[in-house]
């Protein structure tokens, strides 16, 4: 274990390292430029064209789903536990100024976003069942040609290997850790033992949970996203918003404390945080571990949308990353910081940091909704990384396997909710990064197609 410890250690360094943010940034400036910033001056189009749309009921043609469910879909992958878990670890690692580079990373990823959801939409393909499929592989494999296949062969076996750690176990055990915490702060169980036995219970029903759902094919996987997404969403906003409003005065304090965190962690931190580098490389790969921009798995979800014009769908690209990280991120790392609670800058934490943000001002109930909200937000991951994993799945071996692999991801939860996975959120996150890096390259020489689009469809030029 210490061997694969460090080998991936080396590895997650360099695959966040600077190369790795140069071109994360790069690209999403790349894009940004070529589209003259389309993430900022069509911001009031892509609202209306997405927030301003979605509860307008309509039924989706056979083999996809509804825009509003695509959304969903995607959301429910992007908005778990990085918002609550990721983002206190972020703070705790990297400073207050984790939050403003955070900020930073979703500007440009907007228009990352934006471009994947487009080129899905664009380069998607039916499959034998008749459902739309599409996403990274299939936009490299039909817009660059065979001799950049093996790209898309690399993604999509990356993405198999992914999504067992990033979107399942990783996601049980955060669950597990919520309700243990609300359950041992109601003095509801006193013994580990017990605390072991619950975990293994919580296991299983996820696991039945998931599978039915998963087995239950696309249109099941929307309908379910399109009712959890929206309430979870609320809950935990609420719940934020009520933070913020009962310590309004602190909130200017606040962001004084990001703006200067973001250019001298030190003074903030105390010393604890002193890497210019460190904090930035936080707030972007957090970033994106929550919103997925750069990843191109949500636009997997976004190509199962009835729709007809891919820039449509590519302003719901633009709306996810704003409601994930500028939205429901921000309202994480606000409640963490207005909440007094101290923070041990330079070591690692989690979850635990946000419900202790929560139960400082709303006492213990607040472990007990925000376990729900956890519970919420991971299981919708769980859910959404499914279909990723048996997309990526069926670009390689066919959709005869999906079912088989649907189970098998669903029985993981088992695991994921009875074991110490502190290795397997490194490793997660490692081969997060590594999907990256052929999706950007497929975006960076796909750039023209989009901006072709956009000069067509959006600009009328």
């Amino acid at each position: 274990m210490e061997t694969i410890a460090a080998v991936n250690s080396a590895v997650n360094n360099f695959v966040w390292g600077v190369p790795a943010m140069v071109c994360i940034v790069g690209v999403g400036l790349w894009l940004s430029f070529r589209t003259r910033f389309i993430q900022i001056r069509k911001f009031g189009i892509s609202m209306k064209e997405t927030f301003g749309r979605m509860f307008h009921k309509t039924d989706a043609a056979q083999g996809a789903v509804t825009p509003f469910q695509a959304v969903c879909t995607a959301l429910a992958a992007t908005v778990g536990t990085g918002n609550i878990a990721g983002v206190a670890g972020a703070i705790a690692i990297g400073g207050p100024g984790a939050v403003f580079w955070m900020w930073c990373s979703a500007l440009l990823g907007m228009c990352t976003k934006f471009a994947e959801v487009t080129l899905a939409v664009h380069f998607r393909e039916k499959n034998r069942e008749g459902d739309w499929v599409g996403g990274p592989m299939y936009y490299i494999k039909n817009g660059l040609g065979k001799k950049w296949q093996f790209l898309a062969v690399i993604y999509a076996v990356l993405g198999v290997l992914t999504v067992f750690g990033t979107g399942n176990a990783t996601q049980v055990n955060a669950i597990v850790t919520a309700i243990d915490t609300a359950l041992v702060n109601f003095n509801l169980v006193s013994s580990a033992g017990a605390l072991k036995s619950v975990n293994l219970g919580i296991g299983i029903g996820i696991a039945l949970l998931v599978a039915m759902v998963l087995v239950g094919g696309l249109k099941r996987i929307g309908n379910v996203a399109e009712k959890l997404v929206p309430f979870m969403a609320l809950v935990y906003v609420t719940m934020a918003l009520g933070v913020l409003v009962m310590n309004l005065n602190r909130v200017p304090g606040v962001l004084a404390m990001i703006l200067k965190g973001a250019f001298n962690p030190a003074a903030v931190t105390g010393g604890a945080v002193g890497s210019l580098f460190l904090f930035m490389k936080k707030g972007v790969s957090r970033g994106i571990f929550s919103n997925e921009a750069g990843l191109g798995t949500g636009s997997i979800a976004h190509a199962a949308s009835d729709v007809d014009d891919p820039i449509r769908q590519g302003y719901f690209g633009i709306f996810e990353v704003f409601a994930d990280t500028i939205v429901i991120c921000s309202m994480t790392a606000f409640v963490i910081l207005i909440s007094g609670e101290s923070i041990h800058y330079g070591a690692a934490a989690g979850a635990e940091l946000t419900i202790s943000g929560f139960t400082a001002v709303y006492g213990n109930i607040a472990s007990l909704l925000a376990a729900l909200a956890m519970c919420c937000f991971a299981f919708s991951t769980i859910i959404g990384w499914g279909l990723y994993g048996t997309r990526c799945m069926e670009f390689l071996v066919g959709s005869k396997a999906n079912r088989g692999f649907m189970i098998v991801y669903s029985f993981v939860a088992i695991l994921g909710a009875t074991i110490d996975l502190g290795l397997l959120w490194d490793l997660a996150e490692t081969f997060n990064g590594m999907m990256v890096i052929p999706n950007l390259i497929g975006l960076f020489l796909l750039s023209g197609t989009v901006v072709k689009m956009v000069r067509e469809r959006v600009d009328g030029k």
